[in-house]
């Protein structure tokens, strides 16, 4: 009887021992699982990241090229209107010399004064009125030829200068102003220009009151 107990404790024993080991084989692979899932997820997590990344480059580099794209046109916009705008101001300040002179009252033909025409004035080369035709239409005119004013009713001028021209004459002299001074001047030393930079014709309006 007492030998018959002592082999069922050893069985026991013995039972216990393998149920352990079973154990602890089972909680190894566990572990192992536990490992591969973590490393699988870790890459994961990279390439995600990585991919993340990508697009939001991608993402940055559209955005930045649209923005590009909508500057530059409305640079081009804005040009435009720019060049439209000088040419407009120079027609409206035409039309506005245009009305004043027509406003004014004809002066005597005693009150004109009109010098003679110098020994070298060449008035052919003043192509925009015809010899005998005498032309009171105003127009903005470049001075290609400085004029120096020897005599009371003659305008000085500078190479580069704009001036208004009232009258032309089929003597080789014209009539203009210019900084608020009026007078006469060779026909020949200034040719007739369709527009002005906005500076000088802000000038030419400042002073045509």
């Amino acid at each position: 009887m007492q030998a018959a107990e002592v082999r069922r404790r050893q069985l026991k024993s013995v039972e216990a021992g393998s149920t352990s080991e079973v154990n602890a084989i089972k909680l190894k692979n566990a572990e192992m699982k536990l490992e591969e899932l973590k490393s699988t997820m870790m890459a994961l997590g990279k390439e995600a990241t990585a991919a993340m990344l990508s697009v939001e480059d991608q993402q940055q580099r559209l955005t930045f090229q649209r923005i590009l794209t909508m500057v530059n046109a409305e640079r081009s916009y804005h040009r435009s209107a720019v060049d439209s705008l000088e040419q407009l101001y120079a027609e409206m300040i035409i039309s506005k010399q245009q009305i004043e002179t027509a406003s004014e009252p004809a002066p005597a033909t005693t009150d004109v004064y009109v010098p003679p025409a110098p020994a070298d004035s060449n008035s052919d080369k003043f192509d925009d009125v015809e010899p005998g035709i005498h032309s009171s239409t105003s127009f903005i005119a470049e001075v290609i030829h400085p004029f120096d004013a020897q005599a009371d009713g003659e305008l000085g001028l500078c190479v580069g200068d704009y001036i208004v021209v009232r009258r032309v004459t089929p003597h080789g002299w014209s009539e203009g102003e210019h900084m608020g001074k009026a007078g006469w001047f060779p026909s020949a030393y200034v040719e007739k220009r369709d527009i002005a930079p906005v500076s000088k014709v802000t000038e030419l309006a400042k002073f045509s009151h």
